[in-house]
């Protein structure tokens, strides 16, 4: 008797523990994200900003940036962007339920950006964003695209820790 609880014991162990790596290897389809190159009005000019796929490491996303204001060109910037999205946000937007998103940009000369978004899914893959880039106190630029989840690269298991660790 005692044996065979102990084999149940083991058995749901083993099975709860391969749903939770069933789970983790769903969730490795959002391990990276295209967001498609966007724009936005300022007065009498405008603001372009592109990114490569960002990536995500221990739920947070992160990429380069670059963003050219025109005709203002002495503002343009690059720097680093980083967005905190958990597990259940992730598993929300495949269910396609929306999200809300927060993070924080990084230029290269160390102004640090207040991030705030929101994520509207079309299907499990992909759908629209909007994200909130606060430069200052008064002063915020609304920048609407797309995104799609990228298939998943596996020889960039090293930039991707390195990314997100060193500009933090």
């Amino acid at each position: 008797m005692l044996r065979l609880r102990a084999l149940l014991v083991l058995a749901v162990l083993f099975a709860s523990a391969a749903a939770s790596r069933a789970e983790t290897t769903d969730l490795a389809r959002f391990d990276r994200v295209d967001i498609a190159p966007t724009k936005t009005s300022i007065y009498v000019g405008s603001v372009t900003m592109t990114m490569p796929t960002f990536v995500r490491t221990d739920g947070v996303y992160s990429a380069g940036y670059h963003a050219k204001v025109f005709p203002y060109f002495f503002y343009n910037e690059s720097g680093t962007l980083f967005v905190e999205i958990s597990d259940e946000q992730l598993r929300q937007l495949a269910a396609g339920a929306p999200i809300e998103f927060s993070g924080h940009g990084v230029s290269d000369d160390g102004d640090r950006r207040h991030i705030e978004g929101r994520a509207v899914p079309a299907d499990a893959t992909h759908g629209r964003i909007k994200v909130r880039v606060f430069v200052s106190k008064r002063i915020q630029l609304i920048f609407n695209t797309t995104y799609r989840f990228a298939a998943a690269a596996p020889d960039n298991a090293g930039a991707r820790s390195g990314a997100h660790s060193a500009a933090q």
